[in-house]
């Protein structure tokens, strides 16, 4: 199974069973992000050279204009897409099997989390997965110590407070906090 072949058949809504081929292909992955993440987190970089790594990790090309500060963390790696003047703080994590799309002018918080996996709940398939993609939208916030779950789209020009926990959907415009996050108030 190729990267596209594993993208076309998350997309698709399919899940994953454990051992299957599309099971293995994720561990492929997972070990080429650690070697990357090694290199990424381990010595000083600068911007030009963090770019050149995202685009060996995410597998396409990173926009100039896109900023990360290390330490980065990923587990799969090859379903990510950021827009342009997007900046990621220290500390983030994308689980990306499921995909993620980040728009352009988003800023993400130390140790934002985002989250794109399901495990199966029968204990007995406890190691079967189910994929849904996040979606942040241009000119987003999200504060430090967030986490997005599987499945959410972040509504453009919306703020994400420090320390919430996404579980559905956020309107375009407005803040969110807590745990679940739930509606503060709206951006006029």
């Amino acid at each position: 199974m190729t990267i596209k072949e594993y993208k076309d058949y998350i997309a698709s809504g399919q899940k994953v069973e454990a051992g299957s081929e599309a099971h293995l292909l994720m561990h492929w992955a997972s070990s080429e992000a650690q070697k990357i993440t090694v290199k990424l987190n381990n010595e000083f970089h600068e911007p030009e050279e963090i770019r050149s790594l995202l685009s060996e990790l995410w597998g396409t090309d990173v926009p100039e204009s896109v900023g990360m500060f290390p330490p980065f963390y990923t587990d799969f790696g090859k379903n990510t897409t950021v827009g342009e003047r997007t900046f990621i703080n220290a500390g983030c994590k994308f689980q990306d099997q499921g995909g993620i799309r980040i728009g352009n002018d988003c800023l993400l918080g130390h140790n934002a989390t985002l989250c794109t996996i399901n495990h199966a709940q029968d204990p007995d398939r406890r190691g079967d997965m189910e994929f849904h993609p996040i979606h942040i939208e241009d000119k987003v916030w999200l504060g430090a110590n967030v986490t997005i779950l599987p499945g959410v789209t972040i509504g453009e020009g919306a703020i994400v407070a420090a320390g919430a926990v996404v579980t559905k959907d956020v309107p375009p415009r407005t803040i969110v906090g807590g745990i679940p996050a739930k509606i503060i108030k709206k951006i006029m």
